[in-house]
């Protein structure tokens, strides 16, 4: 199983440890399923992750954040980004999502918001998960 984190998700597993989105990172940690990501999705990983409204919220250090970030490097299968599929979704933002699930051939982009998505991603076969979603079919 391949699947695409939207930056929501590692917000909230960073925030909230004993979540569905931290379970998903201890999964992938296991090789239950391996995450996938493009450059620019890492990049807003880490941008958004190193907010200081969330840092705060996880009562996390700088230097945590960062060692977070880093084993989430570790866990991250690199994609190429071939094409640009753009503009395909409402958001501009979800874009470089797609592009990674895409080109790194997921089998679902897991996020929150749903739908930001639209039925784009099931046009490539890619599925869009909630966190507690992607946990379930894992146990399949």
């Amino acid at each position: 199983m391949r699947y695409v984190l939207d930056t929501d998700v590692v917000v909230a597993a960073m925030r909230s440890p004993l979540g569905a989105s931290a379970a998903l990172l201890l999964a992938a940690l296991d090789r239950r399923f391996f995450i996938v990501a493009n450059v620019p999705l890492f990049i807003e990983y880490e941008a958004t992750c190193s907010r200081a409204e969330h840092r705060l919220a996880a009562n996390l250090s700088e230097t945590e954040v960062s060692q977070f970030l880093d084993g989430l490097a570790a866990l991250v299968e690199p994609v190429e980004t071939h094409f640009l599929w753009r503009p395909r979704l409402r958001d501009p933002s979800d874009e470089m999502v797609l592009e990674a699930a895409v080109n790194g051939q997921a089998d679902a982009i897991v996020t929150f918001n749903v739908r930001d998505y639209g039925a784009t991603p099931e046009s490539f076969g890619i599925e869009i998960l909630r966190p507690s979603d992607a946990l379930k079919r894992l146990s399949q």
